[in-house]
């Protein structure tokens, strides 16, 4: 079905300057054959989309999903959207789906390889991509969708994937450790590593986080021991030791190997919530480290690789935990529903500012 021209509405934030963002209104151009278009309903906003922003150049070019005009850029962010109008077969007018989309209101996409599950955006320059960002799945046939827990899904469902990954590579690749230290341990990311290592058992969990957010860290009952950074001397290790980074602050990271000395055996690097210390994203530190050199862990081609070993059961048992994880996160989360152009602009302006409780999720539309 041709659709009509109309407004939509593209969030774009300066890539030199974060802090410098609009909204940039343009004419939906008429669809090409075989495109549809996507109404962004719901989407969350979390330190993660700052932490795309990040890594926006170099080898994950986050940027390059949703292209925009010189030096600016379009954060990606993860939520639900309907099929507005199509030209293609594959997908129906009025079909929800849970995907990858630059915040704003719309995104035209190119559906191919469908199956009852859903499709992949086959525009040219997303072909060089991992397919996890570029694959759309039907809520009416997704298994991991839950129709009462839309807001909990956008706050948690890509993080929970990571943290739950995450977990099973530690469980799974030697050595096996008797501690796990997790830094920035109030992020979704870490609170979701954190419960599924809590789940597996066999391990004491150090959580290690600011002075602002030490309670609320002890609070969540995820760890057995909290700490400050400036205070992480303090903490009591059983057997070997293996820190997982979700900070990417390299003075901390480098303290961290010095005071645990020939302990830690293995040392991970997954997020950089401390964004502005890593402006090309996350990055392996220049300066030599005291023991084991930081690895870059990539979810999707940990879980390809561990699903070709183990088989699709695997992955199904990673869907079973984290549709139970929904209900669970509200213990640690309530989402916050916001609406409109200048509610994302603040929502935007408060992440990058880092005064955004970790209580609060916030869950918006433009």
């Amino acid at each position: 079905m041709p659709s009509h021209n109309h407004a939509v509405l593209e969030f774009q934030v300066r890539k030199d300057n974060f802090a410098e963002t609009r909204f940039v209104e343009a004419t939906a151009m008429p669809l090409g054959d075989g495109q549809a278009r996507l109404r962004l309903d719901l989407f969350a906003m979390t330190s993660n989309n700052i932490t795309y922003a990040a890594m926006g150049e170099g080898e994950l070019g986050y940027w390059d999903f949703f292209p925009a005009k010189q030096g600016w850029g379009r954060p990606p962010c993860w939520g639900f959207a309907t099929v507005e109008a199509t030209n293609s077969e594959r997908v129906a007018i009025g079909a929800r789906v849970y995907g990858y989309f630059p915040i704003g209101t719309h995104l035209d996409v190119t559906p191919s390889r469908a199956t009852p599950n859903g499709f992949f955006d086959a525009a040219e320059h997303r072909k060089s991509k991992s397919p996890v960002y570029n694959q759309y799945l039907l809520t009416s046939a997704d298994p991991a969708y839950d129709s009462d827990r839309e807001a909990e899904q956008s706050l948690f469902r890509p993080l929970y994937t990571t943290g739950w990954w995450a977990a099973d590579f530690i469980h799974h690749t030697a050595p096996l450790p008797g501690t796990v230290i997790l830094t920035s341990a109030s992020a979704k990311t870490a609170l979701a590593t954190a419960h599924q290592l809590k789940s597996l058992g066999g391990a004491k969990l150090i959580g290690l986080t600011s002075a602002r957010n030490l309670e609320y860290v002890q609070g969540t009952g995820l760890y057995d021991q909290s700490a400050t950074y400036d205070n992480a001397v303090d903490m009591v290790l059983e057997g070997t030791v293996v820190y997982l980074d979700f900070l990417g602050r390299a003075e901390v990271t480098a303290a961290l190997h010095r005071a645990l000395g020939d302990a830690l055996r293995r040392s991970v690097m997954i997020g950089a919530t401390d964004w502005a210390a890593k402006p090309g994203g996350i990055l392996i530190p220049q300066a030599k480290l005291d023991g084991p050199q930081p690895e870059f862990f990539f979810v999707p081609g940990y879980a390809a690789e561990r699903i070709k070993q183990e088989g699709p059961a695997l992955r199904s048992k990673m869907i079973v935990d984290l549709r139970a994880f929904y209900a669970i996160s509200n213990e640690f989360v309530n989402p916050t529903r916001l609406s409109g152009p200048e509610a994302v602009e603040s929502s935007w302006q408060r992440l990058l500012k880092g005064r955004v409780p970790p209580t609060e999720g916030l869950v918006l539309n433009a």
